[in-house]
């Protein structure tokens, strides 16, 4: 194909709030919970630290180790994230460490394990594991970010409760629970394994994070073990209002520039892209109704992880060459979603999957295509538009229109730039 439709930029504007001093904040959201009465000093404490690149993440885990060790307590460090990091303790380890959180920078040990300890048999007959050098610590305080499930829908979903069960449950744990939740629910699986572990892990604290739709810390909530359910539940409802969207609700292709497990437990947000419940197409109340998805690459921070790959048609063969093939297959196998791992077809250039990719959406002319350009689904403040939505952009108070509709910028290869 020779033409192609003409893009303008959006910024979208967001209803949002901001932590502005992270240190201070966590300071005095564990200070609320008197934890110097409760820990003795000298006594180990476990922090988790998990697999997603939250923002100022690596801010958050050491103002948390600064608090225990202001109490007298020895905190370390734990990777709790189940089958990342191929499902090795080096892996999980080099994971957390590419976020900052380096011993040297944390100033605390960090323990790395894919061994756990099976703590009991859950209600409905599987074993309860958690990491073994958790398990060994006197206290384990729980901190992870709250957000919409790319699976699953309740009132709990992705956050502290899933934490103690994926995270700390490490690689066998994360297995068992995925089959579990086939057979059962995600709502009875992780309330009855959390229900085990607050109970017999020594569960001191959780420190809740909740993001804006601008990927950055909103709200930080530290969390007694006996709250929780019940928290994690309000802070589920701000995440789910605060999530980020893009600007129209229908795209007949959706350019995503990068997908990675520190972007999305799913590589791509299924909550952003529409397609929660089936991998190629959004059912009649879930928006938006994308209906082609081309990837252009993995960040450098998912380490060859390419979750999330089958859920789009097309993808640039860089991204293939990427792709670390064996990593990919046991963390969706992990997760009950083998679809996840199975490969888009795939074209050296940006020119060529596009050329591919538009007639496969039916009778539109290439210049009517509607069609969105996102970095990745954590970054969609600002958006590139084709010109089908200029009209409709005009209109919009909470868009503002930063250019006016231009070529789309291929090189003299035909790609496109590396980011939108």
């Amino acid at each position: 194909m020779s033409a192609y439709p003409a893009i303008f930029r959006v910024r979208q504007k967001f209803d949002s709030q901001t932590v502005e001093d992270i240190p201070t904040t966590v300071e005095n959201e564990l200070a609320r919970l008197e934890l110097g009465t409760k820990i003795q000093p000298g006594q180990t404490v476990a922090i988790t630290a998990g697999s997603r690149g939250i923002a100022n993440i690596a801010k958050i885990i050491h103002a948390v180790v600064r608090h225990f060790q202001k109490i007298g307590a020895q905190p370390f460090i734990v990777p709790a994230m189940g089958s990342h990091g191929g499902g090795t303790a080096a892996g999980q380890r080099e994971l957390i460490e590419g976020y900052g959180m380096t011993e040297q920078a944390m100033g605390c040990p960090i323990r790395a394990s894919m061994e756990t300890v099976i703590v009991c048999q859950a209600e409905e007959g599987f074993p309860v594991h958690f990491d073994k050098f958790a398990y060994g610590a006197d206290h384990v305080c729980v901190v992870g970010r709250v957000k919409p499930h790319t699976g699953f829908v309740g009132d709990i979903e992705s956050g502290l409760m899933k934490m103690m069960l994926i995270g700390l449950g490490k690689h066998e744990g994360a297995k068992i629970y995925h089959r579990a939740i086939m057979n059962y629910s995600f709502g009875q699986i992780v309330r009855s394994v959390a229900r085990e572990v607050l109970s017999k892990c020594r569960v001191v604290a959780g420190l809740g994070i909740v993001e804006n739709a601008y990927d950055q810390t909103a709200l930080l909530k530290a969390v007694a073990p006996h709250e929780f359910e019940d928290r994690e539940k309000e802070l589920l409802v701000l995440a789910k209002q605060w999530i980020p969207r893009l600007p129209f609700n229908m795209a007949q292709i959706l350019l995503v520039d990068q997908i990675g497990k520190n972007i999305s437990g799913a590589g791509m947000d299924t909550n952003v892209i529409g397609r929660k419940y089936n991998d190629h197409v959004a059912m009649e109340h879930e928006w938006p109704k994308v209906k082609r998805i081309c990837i252009r690459d993995l960040t450098n921070a998912t380490h060859g992880n390419g979750t999330g790959i089958g859920m789009s048609e097309f993808c640039r063969t860089r991204v293939i060459d990427k792709l670390d093939v064996k990593i990919t297959r046991i963390n969706c196998l992990t997760g009950g979603h083998p679809t996840a791992a199975m490969l888009p077809l795939d074209y050296p250039t940006d020119q060529e999957m596009l050329d591919i990719a538009m007639p496969t959406i039916g009778l539109i002319e290439p210049e009517r295509i509607a069609l969105q350009w996102i970095h990745n689904t954590l970054e969609v403040a600002e958006v590139e538009c084709s010109s089908v939505y200029w009209n409709e952009a005009k209109s919009r108070p909470d868009l503002t229109i930063l250019t006016d509709p231009r070529p789309l910028p291929f090189d003299e290869h035909g790609n496109l730039p590396d980011r939108v």
